[in-house]
């Protein structure tokens, strides 16, 4: 008999024995599958989201030739692509007042264009006023396709009808048939339909025809001054070539002598030499982005994906021998030696392989497509379609094809070399656990370790990948004696977990397995939890707050000082009832010397300033000279704690919050300190009553006295201050006695000291009333602030509220992808794999039912031998994912500090952080799932079986 008659049989006996346990069958192809789902869905995605060129110019030119913009900075050079350009006259400066030009001489003859405008707008809500963007364009051209479309209603049409977006109306209660007023020219218009920019889902905006809204606007305010006029981005044309020719570089050259900037689609897909290109003479050029470089993180979890699936599919197929070990038995009786027994077995691995990694690659280009709109309000954009690479689908299928044959080799051997008598009684023999092998497994993980931490802070992906996955195969190795040890724990426990637990422990080959399928999932959950959890505290840290969170500020424009102080308290009660305000109010006062910088020249008011005294205590050692020396020799923590000193504080916090100036230094009581600042020290309350300031960042002060240097300049055309202070402008320097707040206090935003209102008279400063400070009870939301912006807009306006949103979450796409998918291949390898352990377990349940056991005990037992499973798995997988997650965050760190040595004040805190949320879920959650549904799906009583003979 020929070897490939030999396989056919071989190849024919296991399709049958597939087909005749169905349900077990079943598992295994899961068990491939699922992986296989995780990883084609991943890929599927991560090309999909990532938009090709052709795609990206459709986002920003519509169905257009090109897109015309007047930079107003006289002759330009541009790169072909669009995105950079250069003043021909390098110290020529862009004048946006300036007169535009004639854009349409510079479109090529024959030409077809329209234009984009567009401003912010306040406009009327079902709950107040909001602001937002209104686009001027005719959105119902089909230049216009690809880059505005229709989701629901009618495009605008005419002078009285808009169209929103989804996110506007979602913010301010409208809907299709709803009207908006903008409240800037009066006018009412009608919302006849929600359209969407494919590449910005989140844009809230309006959009009108042209001259509808911006016209009329600018008519208003030209005809009553108090009206202010739009304030106009820079004008942009759609332009659609002539037929057959579009917009040629030669064109774009042709505009450039203008000062026009082009982005034409057929210069972008076809670009001319760099000989053609002056700026690119000049050594200029585009960016290359990377979209087709996978991060570290990404290439180091799908490397970990890989192990993955050869760790879920050898249970199943170890299973699958041991159910059919009787069938094996009987090959051997007919003649049948070891190889065919090996071949039966990897034809199965075959077969189940080949089934389950199609099986896997169709159902993740299935998930995909239905996960779609999900996965597009995740990644902000509308996906063009779903991109699917067949060479990297076939791949994908391959590689669990191979898997399966790979992972039916170890049963293969193990079943051959059985004997017939074994196989036919069904007996499994003892065999004692390797003391070789842990000691191994130790040392492996300890290699796998130090190579992945190696990486880390050499930045090598490939020793991460590799290093991590060495350590989940020595800690692979270590569990069938981590197994063993289970049995000892419950000798004091109840009789079906001490049972379990027993089991687990002498039924090593069956449990060991199905231990390590499970760490595999959980691994890859845990390395990319801990990785995004990380680098959330990184942003955190980073982001510097604009206000102190949990507070509300009510804060004026500083144009009128008498309007402010008439309308302030008719403001206050409307804006406490429409917002979550707690505890008192604060009222500030803004502080200036000299004419008030906000209503005359910069050239002609004062300025206030505190002086920082020399020395090193007071100056920031990360700035100035020796300050990359320094960085060099720094540590990450030793550089957090100066990036957080009182003296790199002055340079980190933001100013001009409280006061239009950069001082910092407003005029308030003790409730400023309470409500904002949440300094409660009674001594410094004390102290504001007495007039002594209280100064919230020590860098000022030295000897418990700040230095406040003021220059009093009055305006000739501040008349009233004018008369009262004649002559020449004068600097004074006054020594404040000042109560200094602990350190902490330093990092306030926008304060750095408070100063008694009888303080800055005695100084002969001038100040007035500029607005509130309130706690939020919870972060407003998009109600409540238009419901305030209403009530301010009542009172006469020129106020607004304020509040700290945090920092924004800039994670990374693929990331959070990576953790849907990991979520959910943990969720059903561990289902799958305690199913598995269950089924090989049945001969033993069935036991209990003949020695008389009661039915609840079959159930529990089923139940608790899952759990054991599980949890097992779970503990081990998570200290697993530690290793790639801690060697990522090395990669990170490497970076960071790169970065910081060469610019002393960029942060370089990279923090480890353990998600114990996630972990927490996985800890109890999975294990406790897997129980349930083991009980839920074993029948308390002995069902009828053939009999094993």
């Amino acid at each position: 008999m020929s070897v490939f008659t030999g396989w056919r049989a071989a190849l024919r006996i296991a399709r049958r024995d597939a087909l005749r346990a169905k349900g077990r069958s079943a598992l295994v192809v899961a068990m491939i599958a699922v992986p296989v789902l995780g990883v084609t869905a991943l890929d599927v995605t991560y090309r999909s989201a990532d938009p090709t060129t052709a795609e990206q110019l459709t986002a920003d030119l519509g169905s257009a030739d090109a897109l015309f913009s007047d930079q107003r900075s006289g002759p330009i050079e541009q790169l072909p692509d669009g995105d950079m350009y250069m003043p021909v006259d390098e110290e020529a400066v862009p004048d946006g007042n300036g007169p535009a030009i004639d854009i349409g001489t510079t479109f090529p003859k024959g030409s077809r264009a329209i234009d984009i405008r567009s401003a912010p707008a306040d406009v009327t809500t079902a709950y107040g006023i909001a602001n937002t963007y209104i686009f001027e364009v005719r959105t119902s051209d089909k230049m216009v396709r690809g880059m505005v479309d229709l989701v629901r209603g009618s495009y605008p049409h005419g002078a009285g009808e808009v169209a929103a977006t989804e996110p506007f109306l979602k913010s301010t209660g409208l809907d299709v048939g709803s009207t908006t007023t903008v409240r800037n020219s009066g006018r009412e218009y009608r919302i006849t339909g929600v359209v969407e920019q494919p590449n910005a889902l989140k844009t809230n905006a309006l959009y009108a025809d042209p001259g509808a809204v911006l016209a009329p606007w600018k008519a208003g305010a030209k005809n009553d001054k108090k009206v202010i006029p739009p304030n106009e981005r820079p004008v942009q044309w759609l332009v659609e070539g002539p037929a057959g020719a579009g917009v040629t570089w030669p064109d774009i050259l042709r505009a450039n002598e203008s000062g026009v900037l082009v982005k034409s689609r057929q210069v972008v897909l076809d670009p001319p030499p760099d000989s053609e290109v002056p700026l690119a003479g000049k050594g200029y050029q585009s960016y290359a982005g990377g979209s087709d470089e996978l991060s570290v993180a990404v290439v180091t979890v799908v490397s970990m994906a890989i192990l993955e699936i050869v760790l879920l599919a050898g249970p199943a197929f170890a299973v699958g021998a041991r159910r059919s070990r009787r069938q094996l038995g009987l090959l051997g009786t007919c003649g049948g030696d070891r190889r065919h027994v090996r071949a039966v077995v990897l034809g199965g691995g075959l077969v189940l392989g080949g089934v389950g990694a199609v099986t896997g690659a169709v159902a993740g280009i299935g998930l995909t497509a239905v996960l779609r709109p999900i996965l597009e309000d995740l990644v902000g954009h509308r996906f063009i379609s779903l991109e699917l690479r067949p060479v990297e689908l076939l791949g994908i299928a391959a590689f669990g094809l191979v898997t399966g044959l790979l992972a039916a080799f170890a049963p293969a051997i193990v079943a051959s070399r059985q004997s017939v008598l074994e196989s036919l009684t069904g007996r499994r023999g003892v065999r004692r656990s390797s003391r070789v092998l842990p000691v191994l497994g130790c040392s492996v993980l300890a290699i796998g370790t130090g190579v992945a931490v190696y990486g880390g802070t050499t930045g090598d992906s490939g020793l991460v990948s590799g290093g991590s996955i060495v350590a989940e195969l020595g800690l692979l190795a270590c569990i069938p004696v981590l197994v063993g040890l289970l049995g000892r724990i419950g000798r004091r426990l109840p009789l079906s977990p001490r049972m379990a637990l027993r089991d687990a422990a002498r039924n090593r080959g069956r449990t060991a397995p199905a231990v390590a399928a499970v760490m595999a999932a959980v691994a890859g959950s845990v390395a990319v939890a801990t990785y995004m959890s990380s680098s959330k505290a990184e942003n955190e840290f980073d982001y510097v707050p604009s206000m102190t969170q949990g507070t509300i500020l009510l804060s004026s424009s500083y144009s009128s000082e008498n309007d402010v102080a008439e309308r302030l308290p008719r403001v206050r009660p409307a804006v406490e009832r429409s917002l979550a305000t707690t505890g008192r109010r604060a009222d500030y006062r803004r502080v200036w010397a000299g004419s008030d910088c906000n209503v005359y020249e910069i050239e002609s008011c004062g300025s206030l300033e505190m002086v920082v005294p020399a020395g090193k205590d007071h100056t920031c050692p990360l700035t100035g000279k020796g300050a990359k020396a320094l960085a060099a020799r720094l540590s990450a923590d030793e550089h957090r704690e100066l990036m957080r000193s009182p003296a790199c504080l002055t340079r980190l916090m933001p100013s001009g919050i409280f006061n239009s100036d950069m001082s910092s230094i407003v005029v308030a009581d003790e409730a400023l300190l309470d409500v904002y600042a949440k300094f409660t020290d009674p001594a410094a309350a004390e102290a504001l009553a007495a007039g002594t300031p209280v100064l919230l960042n020590k860098t000022y002060a030295k000897n418990g006295e700040v230095t406040l240097k003021a220059v009093h300049r009055y305006s000739k055309e501040d008349k009233k201050n004018r008369a009262q202070h004649p002559g020449r402008p004068r600097t004074t320097t006054a020594k404040l006695k000042v109560y200094v707040a602990p350190e902490k206090y330093a990092a306030t935003p926008g304060i750095s000291m408070i100063m008694p209102q009888k303080t800055a008279e005695r100084l002969g400063l001038h100040t007035s009333p500029a607005g509130s400070v309130y706690t939020a009870a919870h972060p407003p939301t998009d109600a409540e602030l238009q419901r305030a912006r209403a009530a301010i807009d009542q009172a006469g306006g020129g106020l607004w509220v304020q509040d700290e949103s945090g920092p924004y979450e800039m994670e990374d796409t693929m990331l959070v992808i990576l953790t849907l998918l990991a979520g959910l291949v943990t969720l059903g390898a561990a289902s799958i794999t305690t199913g598995l352990a269950k089924a090989d377990a049945e001969a033993d349940l069935n036991t209990l039912s003949a020695v008389g056991a009661p039915p609840g005990v079959r159930r529990r037992l089923s139940g608790f031998q899952c759990m054991v499973v599980a949890l097992t798995g779970v503990v081990l997988g998570t200290l697993a994912g530690l290793v790639p997650a801690v060697a990522l965050r090395l990669v990170d760190l490497r970076e960071a500090l790169k970065a910081m040595r060469a610019e002393p004040m960029e942060s370089a805190y990279t923090p480890i952080v353990l998600p114990w949320g996630t972990i927490g879920l996985l800890v109890v959650g999975v294990p406790l799932l897997a129980g349930l549904l083991a009980m839920a799906f074993t029948r308390s009583r002995l069902a009828l079986a053939r009999r094993a003979g």
